[in-house]
């Protein structure tokens, strides 16, 4: 979609210097494939430079932005904004530094921004932007202390995935431009500062830090957070950076960290990028992880208790190859991310906890998968079920399906069926390899593939279906789990009515892995324990939709779902209930919406429980009350649901 504007020229001679307004015809088209105003092809940045004051009382970022760009001879350089104040703009090094005009965009886009353009010279190599930020800056997440573990420190995050770094830095906002990163912050000298770059590992006294990234990474894996936190060495080159509380938990809960990194580096190669940390944010974080470089920042509910959700971990560890090392050139390319993330990630599980629990995780994935399919294909936009997307003219978040994911990454399970593992390995290890610290489209990579693997060994495979076409295609890799089927049966047989708890479970109802004998040699009574989360998670899944309030209660006595502290459980176990209407769990399911901000959980429930006449009062009520717990990201997704 072209947009057309007129421009409101702004011309301060000085930061808070009185402004001069004059009006421009000048026609800036977004490019709708990158969804960036930004002219990269004439001027793009090289290397950015913060520097920035984090103050928590007014709940903004102000500084300069210092962009070291390379000018192919223009006379303009046009940046991404949104929900920014530009103070001014001057071109040149700090020390001899001259104000130039510059013009914003009259009309904002209210998925775009705005664009920002910068008169310069054909020589300019430097363009420095003074401003900061506002209460519309949605990358940024302002936490009050009785959102944080501690309750008496504030804490600070961004989300910059897809198009939002835009929202906290005037920037070129483009993931086909790769830029390397420093920053100079400071902070209340009481918390300390972490990026997506070099860290400390303690706080100073000063409140002053410094940040180096030398690798060039796509503008949305800039990232920053300020709280009260301390860190944890785990081994290995990794960590685990988070609020005091935290700690031991966290240290237990990610333990096996150093061997996901060495079964990752030996499948795919070195990892690039020197030190690899998790930062475990507050609740309202919107997502399990996000793959920023060197800082993983992940949500809390991964903290189980039992490593049983590690496989996130697994993944954002993996994005350190597809995503960061190699990175989607747009957003229609988003596929070429997540869905070699999750292929990745099922591969490091493997070696971590054998085939056979990595192949229950996939098939899991692949349950979620083929219920995305039927929403999609009963929406407006049924073509969002091919890999390679159109999102002209729409949010880039549109396109963060488990198409994207999951049929991505059964696409290469299937593909590794076919060619074998061997050739398989060594032609993603030569993918990464040959495009590392690039931005590729999925024409690169449909080139590459015929080039280095398809035609190199007369092997047939049809790619074209799996990516430009909706749907699963037919020769999709079909895993199998008889664990899976035992427990399908075993939520078959309680919906009629009969006995699972009190008869013996012996390995011909229940995986011989599972069963538990007493002392006389009998199966023992079935038990939580029996069974692994995945498993528990597709009983709970195929339980009738509407099952009555007398069996849901006798399922919450015996197995306790409600009160799990797995985070994965309770959602599935509360999305029951609401289609069941079995209100009991309602006091539960509101303290879970207004603690948890992940919205993979929050916006399904909010979601089910407006379609449910007995409860759509509900899903307002307790929105109204829990909306500003949540990141933008969230709540924005959750008023479009509502209908607000």
């Amino acid at each position: 979609m072209k947009l057309v504007y007129g421009f409101l020229l702004l011309l301060l001679t000085s930061c808070g210097a009185k402004e001069t307004k004059q009006t421009e015809n000048s026609k800036i088209a977004a490019d709708a494939k990158n969804h960036s105003y930004a002219n990269i092809d004439a001027i793009h940045t090289k290397h950015l430079h913060l520097e920035l004051e984090v103050d928590f009382k007014l709940e903004k970022l102000r500084g300069v932005a210092r962009h070291i760009m390379e000018n192919h001879g223009t006379n303009k350089a046009i940046f991404d904004i949104n929900g920014l104040i530009i103070r001014r703009v001057t071109t040149g090094i700090e020390s001899d530094e001259v104000e130039v005009k510059f013009i914003l965009g009259d009309t904002k886009d209210p998925i775009l921004g705005q664009a920002l353009i910068v008169s310069i010279t054909e020589k300019t190599k430097q363009v420095n932007i003074y401003y900061e930020t506002t209460s519309d800056s949605e990358a940024l997440d302002w936490l009050d202390s009785a959102l944080t573990s501690s309750k008496n420190k504030p804490f600070l995050y961004t989300q910059g995935q897809a198009i939002l770094t835009r929202t906290w830095i005037p920037i070129q906002d483009a993931p086909s431009n790769r830029i390397t990163y420093s920053a100079d912050l400071k902070v209340p000298s009481d918390l300390m500062a972490v990026m997506s770059a070099s860290n400390p590992i303690e706080k100073n006294s000063e409140g002053s830090y410094h940040f180096e990234m030398k690798q060039p990474i796509p503008c949305y894996l800039i990232a920053l957070a300020v709280g009260d936190l301390v860190y944890g060495d785990l081994g290995n080159h990794t960590g685990v950076y988070c609020e005091p509380e935290l700690l031991k938990a966290s240290m237990y809960e990610f333990e096996d960290l150093p061997d996901m990194m060495e079964a990752a580096e030996k499948l795919y190669g070195k990892y690039a990028w020197e030190q690899y940390d998790l930062l475990i944010l507050p609740y309202s974080f919107p997502f399990g992880g996000m793959e920023n470089p060197r800082l993983t920042f992940a949500n809390p509910t991964l903290l189980a208790g039992d490593r049983s959700l590690v496989s996130v971990i697994a993944h954002e560890l993996a994005h350190s190859w597809s995503g960061n090392l190699v990175t989607n050139e747009t957003w229609n390319d988003f596929w070429l991310n997540e869905g070699f993330t999750v292929y990745f990630e099922n591969r490091i599980m493997e070696e971590i906890i054998g085939k056979r629990g990595a192949d229950n995780l996939a098939l899991v994935e692949f349950f979620e998968l083929e219920e995305e399919m039927e929403r999609i294909n009963s929406s407006e936009h049924p073509e969002d079920g091919h890999l390679f997307l159109n999102l002209k003219g729409r949010n880039p978040d549109d396109g963060m399906t488990d198409v994207a994911y999951v049929k991505g990454a059964f696409f290469l399970k299937t593909l590794e069926a076919t060619v074998g593992r061997k050739k398989m390995d060594m032609f993603l290890a030569s993918y990464f390899d040959h495009f590392k610290f690039t931005s590729v489209s999925t024409d690169d990579f449909v080139n590459y593939l015929n080039q280095e693997l398809l035609k190199k060994y007369a092997i047939d495979f049809n790619y074209q279906e799996w990516i430009y076409h909706a749907g699963i295609p037919d020769n999709c890799l079909k895993i199998e789990s008889q664990s899976f089927e035992n427990v399908k049966s075993m939520a078959k047989s309680f919906a009629q009515g009969n006995d699972i708890f009190s008869k013996a479970v012996t390995p011909n109802n229940m995986s011989n892995r599972a069963v538990m004998k007493d002392e006389a040699g009998y199966g023992a009574p079935l038990s939580r324990e029996q069974y692994s989360v995945q498993e528990w998670l597709t009983f709970i899944r195929h339980l009738p939709e509407d099952l009555d309030s007398n069996k849901m209660n006798l399922l919450d006595k015996k197995l306790h779902f409600t009160t799990w502290t797995n985070a994965e459980i309770q959602f599935e176990w509360f999305m029951k209930a609401i289609s069941s209407n079995y209100t009991a769990v309602n006091p539960s399911l509101r303290a879970f919406l207004g603690k948890v901000g992940r919205r993979k959980f929050i916006l399904p429930l909010y979601s089910a429980l407006y379609n449910h006449d007995d409860s759509r009062q509900n899903a307002l009520d307790w929105f109204d009350e829990f909306k500003e717990n949540y990141h933008a990201v969230s709540s924005n997704s959750i008023a479009s649901a509502l209908e607000l």
